[in-house]
């Protein structure tokens, strides 16, 4: 289990090596140092900014009496926004034959799971239900994608289909995980998986979200290492329960 733990800015965060989602391992992993410059970017800090420990934010909502009494702040417009839905082309590519490929990154939108399974079987992960897959698109609270659109010079026909996508949960407040990394392997290589799980990153800290969690296959945690995520911090384990039936 990795995770990323940004009270303290100072390197972007990990991506996730997107055909190697196989078998989810026991390690969670948190990266631990964002660029300033990204922490620069986003909105201004508040006055009374809460710098929280990963396990101080889960504590924050446990009293020892097992009780707790929620105290709404004064709401703000600022505050009751939600991220705002974002595209914007990433890379664009032009043939020979004048054919035009633009990859985009986008925020908003619906996925077509049909799409995003044929996605999963190229890199090879196991099929899910779809009206399951679907439920935990709309429960996200974040999803990015990333599309290949071709125009045809010849048609002026264009074709789209999607070629990455990485989704965040979270409890709007403290802590996210980002969950379902994965690019087409035509497309891996590219930096566009890093390009697009930064921008999911960059999401999260505007809306002061500091504790970035994902889990990880065991043959890429040292891949994430080096972009910045710690595996098990603080000597934090991750703990799986799984039904004895």
């Amino acid at each position: 289990m990795l995770t990323h733990n940004v009270a303290t800015p100072s390197s972007l965060c990990p991506i996730v090596s997107y055909d190697c989602y196989r078998q989810v391992s026991n390690r969670l992993l948190f990266p631990h140092n964002l660029n300033h410059e990204i922490w620069r970017a986003n909105r201004k800090l508040k006055g009374c900014r809460l710098k929280a420990s990963f396990w101080e934010s889960i504590r924050s909502g446990i009293l020892k009496n097992n009780t707790a009494q929620i105290i709404e702040p004064p709401s703000t417009l600022e505050e009751e926004e939600e991220p705002l839905p974002e595209e914007f082309v990433l890379v664009e590519k032009s043939q020979p034959d004048g054919e035009v490929e633009q990859i985009i990154f986008s925020s908003g939108g619906d996925v077509d799971v049909y799409e995003l399974e044929a996605l999963c079987d190229k890199v090879g992960w196991p099929r899910r239900p779809l009206s399951k897959l679907a439920t935990a698109l709309k429960n996200s609270y974040m999803v990015a994608t990333l599309h290949s659109v071709r125009k045809l010079p010849s048609s002026g026909n264009e074709q789209k289909k999607l070629i990455g996508m990485a989704r965040a949960t979270s409890d709007h407040a403290f802590n996210a995980t980002i969950w379902d990394v994965l690019v087409d392997p035509s497309y891996q290589g590219q930096g566009l998986g890093k390009a697009m799980v930064e921008k999911l990153i960059r999401h999260l800290l505007q809306r002061d979200i500091g504790n970035i969690s994902l889990f990880a296959d065991s043959q890429v945690v040292e891949f994430y290492r080096n972009l910045g995520f710690e595996p098990d911090p603080e000597g934090i384990k991750g703990m799986f329960w799984y039904p004895g039936y």
